[in-house]
């Protein structure tokens, strides 16, 4: 199986938030602790079908993230838009933190005892 490098199509909007009091006179307070940051609707990630070698852009809502406890059981899934084939790719680090910045749904698997 040749591995398929998941990326965003295209970069969206600023990554930073300034949290904390003001540093310039006259500037207004800035919210501390946590800040949701808005997803944009167009997020887009480049994928690849190893069935049909297919190469396509999917939106974040055509693309589901399972995270497991190992690497085995931490995944993503997509059906193929050009030969319908459902398709499951190991998620590393990176890949996790690309579709979860992303706005892809995510499924967390917990053991059962």
């Amino acid at each position: 199986m040749n591995p398929t490098y998941l990326m965003p199509a295209a970069a969206t909007g600023p990554t930073a938030v300034r949290t904390g009091p003001p540093t310039a006179p006259g500037a207004t307070a800035v919210r501390t602790g946590p800040v949701p940051v808005p997803v944009p609707a167009a997020v887009r990630f480049r994928a690849a079908c190893p069935d049909c070698r297919g190469r396509f852009e999917l939106a974040a809502g055509a693309l589901r993230l399972a995270i497991g406890a190992s690497s085995r059981t931490t995944f993503y899934t997509f059906t193929c838009p050009e030969c319908a084939a459902p398709v499951r790719k190991p998620a590393g680090e990176r890949i996790i933190e690309l579709l979860t910045g992303g706005g892809v749904r995510t499924l967390r698997l917990h053991a059962t005892p």
